[in-house]
Order: C-alpha cells, then sequence, then structure tokens
C-alpha cells in the first residue's frame, strides 16, 4: 500500500479528492487529512506518508511551505485554483499539478505519474518552491497589532514582536519588554502574517525571524532557540525543525 496525506482547506473539496483517490488508487491507503499547513506538517512527520496532496493556499502554512519540509523525503502533488504555478511547476520536478476543482480524468492522470516515480528518490523541490512563491498573489501582511495591557491598549508594530504564544483563544504578543494579549486564535494570526519573517515552531508558537540570536541542537537533536532580546529559550518542535537543519 502507498500511504498518502491530503491537505486541504475546503471540507468538500477534501471529501471529494479523498473519495477519487480511493476509487481510482486501489493501492493507495489516505492515512490522513489536513485542514491547514500546520496539520499536514504534522502528518509528514508522524505518519512519513510516501505521498501528499497539498493545496497551495490553506491557512496556518501554505502548502509550498509544507512541500520545503517534504522536499526529498515524499513525492509532492501540488492541488490548486492558481495556473500561473502549473508550467514552473512541471519544468522544476514537481510530481504533477492538479487544478481545482479536479477531474476525475485528470486526477488519474497524476495518480499514473506519482506511481511511475513511487521507487524513485522523491524530487528536491527548493529551487521549484521559490519560483512558486514569486509568482503567487501578493498580499498584504499585518503591520501593526493593538494589544491588551492590563487597563491600556497598546500599538505594536509587527517589527517589534519577538514571537506570538498560543494562549486559549488568545494570543500572547511577546516583545523585548512587554508581553500582551489579543482577542485572536494564533491559527487565524499566522494567516495575516508575512510568512518571510514569521516562522511556526511549535503548534502554538510562531517566532520572528530578526529576534533569533542563534538556534542551538541539543544532544537529543531538538532544537531551542535563543532570543536576542528576551532570557527565555523557545523549543522547535520536530515538524518545524527542518527550518534550522538546513541553514
Amino acid at each position: 500500500m502507498t500511504d498518502i496525506v491530503i491537505a486541504e482547506d475546503e471540507p468538500v473539496l477534501r471529501d471529494e479528492l479523498k473519495e477519487n483517490l480511493t476509487r481510482l488508487w486501489p493501492g493507495g491507503r489516505v492515512v490522513a487529512e489536513a485542514e491547514d499547513g500546520v496539520e499536514a506538517l504534522h502528518a509528514l512527520g508522524r505518519l512519513q506518508p510516501q505521498v501528499m496532496f497539498l493545496d497551495i493556499e490553506m491557512p496556518g502554512l501554505s502548502g509550498l511551505e509544507v512541500a520545503r519540509a517534504a522536499s526529498g523525503r515524499c513525492h509532492v502533488v501540488f492541488v490548486t485554483a492558481y495556473n500561473q504555478h502549473a508550467v514552473t511547476a512541471f519544468e522544476q520536478g514537481a510530481v504533477d499539478y492538479v487544478m481545482k476543482p479536479h477531474s476525475a480524468a485528470r486526477l488519474a492522470t497524476a495518480i499514473s505519474r506519482v506511481r511511475e516515480r513511487l521507487d524513485a528518490t522523491p524530487a528536491h523541490l527548493g529551487g521549484l518552491l521559490d519560483a512558486l512563491r514569486e509568482q503567487a498573489p501578493k498580499r498584504s501582511h499585518l503591520r501593526w497589532i493593538n494589544a491588551s495591557q492590563g487597563q491600556n491598549v497598546r500599538l505594536i508594530t509587527a517589527d517589534e514582536v519577538c514571537y506570538f504564544k498560543a494562549d486559549n483563544k488568545y494570543t500572547l504578543v511577546v516583545t523585548a519588554d512587554a508581553e500582551s494579549l489579543i482577542r485572536k486564535p494564533i491559527k487565524e494570526l499566522i494567516d495575516e502574517l508575512d510568512p518571510e519573517v514569521f516562522w511556526p515552531i511549535h503548534r502554538g508558537t510562531v517566532v520572528n525571524v530578526n529576534a533569533i540570536a542563534l538556534a542551538h541542537r541539543k544532544l537529543s537533536g531538538q532544537y531551542e532557540l535563543r532570543l536576542k532580546a528576551r532570557r527565555e529559550t523557545l523549543t522547535v518542535s520536530e515538524p518545524f525543525a527542518y527550518r534550522f537543519k538546513q541553514m
């Protein structure tokens, strides 16, 4: 059996993709369904699938970021509505590319192509992902945050933030000299942050890369981050360690 992970944030499309994969690929087994990029990344580390079907635009982490972690570890099929990515994907070695809404015939073609490559080492996707990121639609990112601090509301620019940490339905905003709460779950906040600057390092922690002094690799193999302006260290969970292994 070939283990497959599906990552798609739209439930109807996710169910349809799973149903068609089950019908068209008897030797395939969907071992996990992720509704966002963070779940997909955890499924990659936990289950080590041979194939991932990744939507490019997802909450939490984009499919491009998940594919970066999957590079050289499993085969990737991109599933997305943005057809400008397609030509580059084929030219630079992605297994295949399926447009939304996918047809059974097109999915069957993708399955055939990925099955032909199962015995080969999965493609390294660094160059592809850089090119796809350049082609992706540009979005504006969060520039400042209104956070409660006692009886006051503090205006914090994104550059000031060292890291964000989940606190139930709230998010703790940590700067060099203060901690404040905002009434927004970290899962929603991630979508508004610049992914080039703010990196998830744990299911509930997002760090400003400019605030990192160094990444220390412990004897256990786990990474912890030391910050320039804070005394505490931040633990990096295994699914997110790929960012620091590449340094």
